[in-house]
Protein backbone atom coordinates (compact mmCIF):
# COMPACT_ATOMS: atom_id res chain seq x y z
CA UNK A 1 0.00 0.00 0.00
CA UNK A 2 1.06 3.63 -0.96
CA UNK A 3 1.63 5.95 1.41
CA UNK A 4 -0.72 8.26 -0.60
CA UNK A 5 -3.02 5.35 -0.14
CA UNK A 6 -3.13 5.75 3.49
CA UNK A 7 -4.39 9.73 3.09
CA UNK A 8 -1.17 11.56 3.23
CA UNK A 9 -2.35 14.70 1.54
CA UNK A 10 0.28 17.28 -0.28
CA UNK A 11 -0.90 19.35 2.77
CA UNK A 12 0.08 16.99 5.79
CA UNK A 13 3.55 16.75 3.93
CA UNK A 14 3.78 20.27 3.43
CA UNK A 15 3.13 20.51 6.99
CA UNK A 16 5.58 17.78 7.82
CA UNK A 17 8.40 19.19 5.55
CA UNK A 18 7.65 22.65 7.49
CA UNK A 19 8.19 21.40 10.77
CA UNK A 20 11.53 19.42 10.17
CA UNK A 21 13.23 22.08 7.69
CA UNK A 22 12.16 24.73 11.06
CA UNK A 23 13.70 21.76 13.22
CA UNK A 24 16.51 21.59 11.22
CA UNK A 25 16.99 25.57 10.98
CA UNK A 26 15.87 26.49 14.30
CA UNK A 27 12.87 28.51 13.44
CA UNK A 28 9.72 29.01 14.35
CA UNK A 29 7.38 26.57 12.01
CA UNK A 30 4.76 29.98 11.74
CA UNK A 31 7.64 31.69 10.29
CA UNK A 32 8.19 29.49 7.39
CA UNK A 33 6.69 30.20 3.81
CA UNK A 34 5.57 27.21 1.69
CA UNK A 35 6.47 29.11 -1.24
CA UNK A 36 9.87 30.74 -0.43
CA UNK A 37 12.67 29.11 -1.30
CA UNK A 38 14.41 27.14 2.08
CA UNK A 39 17.67 28.37 1.08
CA UNK A 40 16.13 31.96 2.16
CA UNK A 41 15.70 30.03 5.58
CA UNK A 42 19.47 28.32 5.67
CA UNK A 43 19.34 25.56 3.86
CA UNK A 44 22.35 24.25 3.14
CA UNK A 45 24.02 20.75 2.34
CA UNK A 46 23.83 19.65 5.89
CA UNK A 47 20.65 20.53 6.29
CA UNK A 48 19.43 18.72 2.60
CA UNK A 49 21.28 15.36 4.04
CA UNK A 50 19.31 15.92 6.97
CA UNK A 51 15.78 16.56 5.34
CA UNK A 52 16.33 13.56 3.27
CA UNK A 53 17.06 10.99 5.64
CA UNK A 54 14.16 12.48 8.02
CA UNK A 55 12.39 11.81 4.17
CA UNK A 56 13.34 8.33 4.02
CA UNK A 57 12.85 7.44 7.66
CA UNK A 58 9.62 8.76 7.60
CA UNK A 59 7.80 7.65 4.60
CA UNK A 60 10.63 4.80 2.72
CA UNK A 61 11.42 7.78 -0.01
CA UNK A 62 14.96 7.23 -0.55
CA UNK A 63 16.07 11.09 -2.19
CA UNK A 64 19.40 12.70 -3.14
CA UNK A 65 20.37 15.65 -1.26
CA UNK A 66 20.21 17.69 -4.15
CA UNK A 67 16.33 16.84 -4.43
CA UNK A 68 16.39 20.49 -2.23
CA UNK A 69 17.66 22.46 -4.98
CA UNK A 70 15.75 20.62 -7.39
CA UNK A 71 12.33 21.27 -5.91
CA UNK A 72 13.61 24.71 -3.69
CA UNK A 73 10.30 25.54 -1.50
CA UNK A 74 8.13 23.59 1.04
CA UNK A 75 5.25 23.66 -1.88
CA UNK A 76 7.67 22.11 -4.43
CA UNK A 77 9.31 19.58 -2.60
CA UNK A 78 5.95 18.21 -1.44
CA UNK A 79 4.47 17.62 -4.80
CA UNK A 80 7.59 16.43 -5.74
CA UNK A 81 7.20 13.76 -2.73
CA UNK A 82 3.30 13.04 -3.27
CA UNK A 83 4.41 11.72 -6.57
CA UNK A 84 6.96 9.66 -5.75
CA UNK A 85 5.09 8.46 -2.60
CA UNK A 86 1.99 7.70 -5.14
CA UNK A 87 4.44 5.97 -7.63
CA UNK A 88 5.92 3.60 -5.14
CA UNK A 89 5.25 0.88 -2.91
CA UNK A 90 6.31 1.99 1.18
CA UNK A 91 7.83 -0.07 3.89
Amino acid sequence: MTQAAKGHTNVMLREWIVERVALHVEMDPGALSVSVPLATYGLDSVVALSLCGDIEEKYGVELEPTVAWDYPTVEALADHLAGRLAGSTIR
